[in-house]
Order: structure tokens, then C-alpha cells, then sequence
């Protein structure tokens, strides 16, 4: 059977026949990208966009298209190192940056990013002799490299300014202080112990060779970089009132990127949870449009009727002690999307039935 098979391959490779399949489902992923691309896109109104471009400064702009541009530019650095820690120093910087790129854009829009980047990596790796071992070793290394960034910019961070975290955590700031010295020491003694002697990964020909001391030292460097030149790009674009400060929105990016990736499984596997309070909605209602705009409100805050007609669960609660444990104000505010108070009405098109709301 598998002699066959082998046979089978090298035919469809002669006649070219893989390659223009190949070329046709490049094609055909191109074509429902570009679809989706258009729905996703089709309701933003060009004209508001351009006005809120307008209206910002172009400097700030320009500087955050500028930290993007790094931030990519930083992301080949995570192949590039991988690659040179698994002895490939012969494969070029443009196929680590091809590998980089492709993999990590495939990977992170796709879901699953551990064997669809994988699969992305091998297709580019195999030609220039790397086996599927070979790129699993890449990936397990460049994914340290990402860790250990973010590791060591969560732990500065939050040690410098614990209050930011306090926002998302709710922990006490001393708390929050504390675990981040803790995971600054956790990297300091990762480092000792990787530079007392050679350290190993593995077992048989999945065996990883760890990179020393002062070669993870360059890994914490790389991760760091790339992920402040993300959250300079993001604060280049926040607005100056309330100062928020760059360290500020360094955490808080951090932390969002850590708990994207705790729910990054499920996620792969195409299932989402949508754990929501309608109280919530009325509650925020005074400042949400004002923070999003109307257009980002309109269609992202509390969306749930377009949430449940996709077919998506909606966990709804009253969030005690964040609002009260009442449960018919958490009711109301579901169906009616109102406020209790004034009446004020938050884009009443998203209500839930009364059955749903239970």
C-alpha cells in the first residue's frame, strides 16, 4: 500500500498535476478569504472611516503604521533564531521570514495555530530538507521565544505598575506585584539553569537541545521587542485623555494577548462562548457610544441578537457584586435594553425574547 502510494505521488508530481492543485486551492483560499473579507467589511461606512482619520493626527498615524511594520519586521527573528538553535544555519533569512509570516498569519485568523502554523512551516521548510521533526523543533523553539517575552514584559510591567493589571485581575496591586516578581525570578532562574550546563527537551528524535544562557537571553530580547513594538502601535492611537501611559497599555496588551490564548482551543475547534450580563448593557450605555463610536457600538457592543441568530449561546447573569444580585433588573435590561432610571435606550435591536433572556 505504501509503495503505491509512493508510485501514485511520484506520477502526479512528474505530470505537475500536484502542483496545479496546488496553485488551485491557493486560488480558491484566496477567493473565500476575499469573500469573507467583504462581508465582514461591507456595513463600515467608508466615509466615517475617512472622517475619523481626518480628525486624527497624522503623525500618530503614521508612527503606529511604523510600529506595525516593526512588530512584522521582529516577528521573522522568531524563525530566524529557531531555525539557526536546530543547526539550519544554511537555510536564507527571506525563508524564515516567508516561514515567520505566512505561519503566524495562517495560524492566528485560522485557529489551531499549533498544526495549521505547523502545516504552513512544513510546506515551506520541506523544500530547503527540513523533515516534519525538524519543524516541530522550530515551532516548540520560536514558541518559547514568544513566551519568554511575554513573560519577562507581563512581569516588568506589571512590577512597575501593578495598578494595571489590578484592572483587569482585580487583584490588590501588592498582589499583583508579587506574582510578577515571582515570574521575573521564574525567568531568572530559567536562565541559570539552561546556562549551568546543556539541557535537553524530549525524547528520541523529538529530543530539543535548549538554547543556552545568553542565547535565551537574545529570546526574552526578540519577544520583548516584538511585543512592545504591538503595544506601541496600539498607544500611538489611544486617546490623550486619561493619559494612560505607554506601560499602561503595554500590560493591559499583554494580558489581553495571555487570555486570547487561554481561550485560543476552543476557539480552533470553532466554539465560542458568550458569557454575558444584561445589566451590563444598560449600565454601560451612557458611555459606550462615546468611547466606541457609534458605528463599533452599533455592532459590537452587547450584540446579542445577532450573537444568538448565529446560533451562539449566550450565558446570561447578573454579575453580583458587580451590579446588583436582582435578577429582574438583569431581565429587563435583556429584553427591553433599557434603563431603568432615565429609559434610556441602547440600540433596541439587539433585545433577547423573553425566553432567552430566562
Amino acid at each position: 500500500m505504501q509503495e503505491f502510494i509512493r508510485r501514485a505521488l511520484s506520477f502526479l508530481r512528474d505530470k505537475q498535476i500536484l502542483h496545479r492543485l496546488g496553485v488551485l486551492v491557493s486560488i480558491t483560499v484566496i477567493a473565500i478569504a476575499c469573500y469573507i473579507l467583504y462581508r465582514q467589511l461591507r456595513n463600515i461606512d467608508l466615509a466615517k472611516v475617512l472622517d475619523a482619520l481626518g480628525r486624527s493626527e497624522p503623525r500618530a498615524i503614521v508612527l503606529a503604521g511604523l510600529a506595525v511594520a516593526a512588530g512584522y519586521f521582529t516577528l521573522t527573528f522568531y524563525d530566524l533564531f529557531a531555525v539557526r538553535a536546530i543547526g539550519r544555519a544554511d537555510v536564507p533569512y527571506r525563508i524564515n521570514a516567508l516561514a515567520a509570516f505566512t505561519s503566524y498569519s495562517v495560524g492566528h485568523n485560522v485557529g489551531a495555530s499549533a498544526f495549521t502554523g505547523g502545516a504552513v512551516r512544513y510546506r515551506i521548510y520541506s523544500a530547503w530538507g527540513l523533515d516534519a521533526v525538524d519543524v516541530a523543533k522550530v515551532c516548540f523553539i520560536a514558541g518559547l521565544t514568544f513566551w519568554l517575552g511575554n513573560a519577562a514584559v507581563l512581569g516588568l510591567g506589571v512590577a512597575y505598575h501593578p495598578e494595571a493589571a489590578a484592572a483587569i485581575d482585580q487583584l490588590p496591586p501588592w498582589l499583583n506585584r508579587a506574582a510578577a516578581l515571582a515570574i521575573l525570578l521564574g525567568l531568572a532562574g530559567y536562565v541559570a539553569w539552561v546556562s549551568v550546563s546543556p539541557r535537553q527537551f524530549g525524547r528520541g528524535p523529538w529530543t530539543v537541545l535548549l538554547p543556552g544562557g545568553s542565547l535565551t537571553l537574545l529570546q526574552i530580547a526578540i519577544g520583548i521587542v516584538d511585543l512592545g513594538f504591538c503595544a506601541l502601535a496600539m498607544y500611538m492611537l489611544v486617546p490623550d485623555e486619561p493619559n494612560l501611559g505607554f506601560v499602561v497599555v503595554a500590560v493591559i496588551f499583554v494580558s489581553a494577548t495571555l487570555l486570547g490564548f487561554a481561550s485560543h482551543s476552543p476557539g480552533g475547534l470553532g466554539v465560542f462562548d458568550a458569557a454575558m450580563q444584561g445589566i451590563h448593557c444598560t449600565s454601560d450605555a451612557p458611555f459606550v457610544v462615546k468611547r466606541l463610536g457609534e458605528e463599533r457600538a452599533r455592532l459590537g457592543a452587547y450584540a446579542w441578537r445577532s450573537l444568538l441568530d448565529n446560533g451562539v449561546v449566550v450565558a446570561n447573569g447578573t454579575d453580583a457584586p458587580v451590579e446588583d444580585v436582582n435578577p429582574i433588573e438583569c431581565f429587563y435590561a435583556s429584553v427591553t435594553r433599557k434603563r431603568a432610571d432615565t429609559g434610556q435606550e441602547f440600540f433596541p435591536q439587539q433585545r433577547m425574547t423573553r425566553e432567552e433572556a430566562l
